[in-house]
């Protein structure tokens, strides 16, 4: 009896692949980033809202990016495929490796942030002896790693166990998370400032006024881009999608606009009531969160429930980011760039169950590098600066795949006008280009202890350990006489 093929299976449809872009998008960046964005880029005040809009645009163009390319290369590994195929070998492994190693920190800084919200649920809840429990280090980061294991567990059972444990949490998730948009614009900042005297007995003056600087509007829309951050994982998971030329084109695409739509709703709302003045003042001498700048006007039980939603946006995010960082590793591996065992398929479960392994170790390094840096906005420009120059390679590979491979330019299924592809290309690798210098430059004249707390030597210390690992692997397929041209012309077998 013929064994069966040890190969991804095409298991995942259109409200699968959705649901990965939505919950790797949706979890810290909408729950914390809004609000702590006041401690990180102080003086951005009331321009909160404006800077989000603005750093929609070149997050639309890349998007567009990825659905045009995804259309024409429905493979596992999305942006490493594109970019090998459609602009050059080593940039492509390069960009996907950025974002594999940017995604995998993030993972490790979600699963630690995730438990001071499950923290303040219980304290919510009046378990006063698990709260403080919660709060002890060890415990913290145990916790962390518990819940990125159990979601490796999940991926490596297999897509049906995927989406059994993430469709049920997305869709609580925006239930819970409608609850704060109602209730956000349906009290004011008179509300709030009744309900601040009340049970701190404290009196706050609102500023009404802050001068407009272009400079932190700037810099405060470069981090904000990491909000939509995530519509990438839909499209490494080429190789398992069912009718894979137009799922994962519409996949991402209805990502990328319900997501940005609805993060704009809920941090409209929190801002509706919570004066801004006073979510800067609070930044800067603690960690906030949405629920937590809610709680104040909310009854007691409504707070708690919003806890819950923002615990399970954040623990949402684990099992879609860890589908996408393995399968990365998978297409490295199946072209000869990783050890072999990592593209292995788990004979009956179909997934890349020794990729996903290794997603969950990179992970639990995030956590550890958490607790010990002390600040999970190190992580996060870790991701930006990679998913920013993923993005550009995505939008020049755009520019470039009508020359360097014309065969795969024919197969593309949505937008076939060239002209129109090359304004998307162009136009967005401009705003790219603009933004990744805007974020560098923030990140490099920032006042830290140590030079390591800067997320771009960091970055440039991990892209030169890539490219050595490279020009090795190039080097092994040159000299066993590998026709590389070729091979990175064509996609891989499925």
């Amino acid at each position: 009896m013929d064994k069966k093929p040890t190969k991804l299976t095409r298991q995942m449809g259109l409200l699968a692949l959705t649901a990965t872009g939505v919950c790797s998008m949706l979890g810290a960046s909408i729950n914390v980033v809004p609000f702590m964005i006041q401690r990180n880029v102080p003086g951005i005040g009331p321009y909160v809202l404006p800077a989000f809009a603005f750093a929609a645009i070149p997050a639309l163009f890349a998007a567009f990016a990825y659905a045009i390319l995804a259309s024409a290369m429905p493979r596992a590994g999305g942006s490493y495929i594109y970019a090998s195929r459609g602009l050059n070998p080593y940039l492509g492994f390069v960009a996907s490796f950025s974002q594999w190693f940017g995604l995998s920190i993030v993972i490790g800084v979600i699963a630690y942030v995730t438990i001071p919200f499950i923290r303040d649920v219980t304290l919510g809840l009046g378990w006063d002896g698990l709260s403080t429990a919660l709060e002890v280090g060890w415990i913290r980061v145990c916790l962390a790693l518990s819940l990125i294991w159990t979601f490796v567990w999940i991926n490596i059972k297999g897509a049906k166990s995927y989406e059994r444990a993430l469709l049920p949490m997305m869709f609580l998730m925006f239930a819970l998370g409608a609850i704060v948009i109602v209730a956000g614009f349906s009290f004011d900042s008179n509300d709030f400032l009744m309900a601040l005297k009340t049970k701190e007995g404290r009196d706050f003056s609102p500023t009404t006024r802050i001068d407009f600087d272009w400079r932190v509007f700037l810099s405060a829309a470069a981090l904000l881009f990491s909000s939509f951050i995530g519509f990438d994982s839909i499209a490494q998971a080429g190789g398992e999608a069912k009718n894979p030329t137009k799922s994962l084109p519409k996949a991402i695409l209805i990502a990328i606009l319900g997501v940005g739509t609805f993060y704009f709703l809920f941090a409209a709302a929190v801002y509706h009531t919570v004066p801004w003045s006073f979510v800067a003042q609070e930044a800067l001498v603690k960690d906030i969160t949405a629920p937590g700048l809610l709680s104040y006007v909310l009854p007691a039980g409504l707070g708690v429930i919003i806890l819950v939603g923002a615990a399970l946006a954040l623990i949402n995010d684990l099992p879609a980011m860890l589908l996408s960082v393995s399968r990365l590793m998978f297409a490295w591996a199946k072209d000869g760039i990783f050890p072999e065992m990592i593209s292995k398929v788990h004979p009956k479960r179909h997934t890349p169950h020794y990729a996903l392994i290794v997603a969950g170790l990179m992970a639990s390094v995030g956590v550890l590098g958490s607790h010990f840096a002390g600040d999970f906005f190190l992580g996060i420009d870790i991701m930006v600066t990679s998913m920013m120059v993923n993005f550009l390679l995505m939008c020049i590979t755009l520019l470039t795949i009508g020359s360097r491979n014309p065969e795969l330019t024919q197969e593309i299924k949505i937008i076939k006008n060239r002209k129109t592809q090359l304004f998307i290309g162009g136009f967005g690798t401009i705003l790219l280009l603009a933004f990744l210098g805007i974020h560098t430059y923030k990140d490099l004249t920032s006042d830290v202890s140590d030079w390591y707390f800067h997320s771009t030597p960091i970055w440039l210390i991990v892209m030169g350990l890539a490219s050595i690992l490279f020009a090795y692997k190039w080097q092994q397929h040159k000299n066993k006489g590998v026709d590389i041209s070729k091979r990175f012309k064509k996609l891989p077998k499925e």
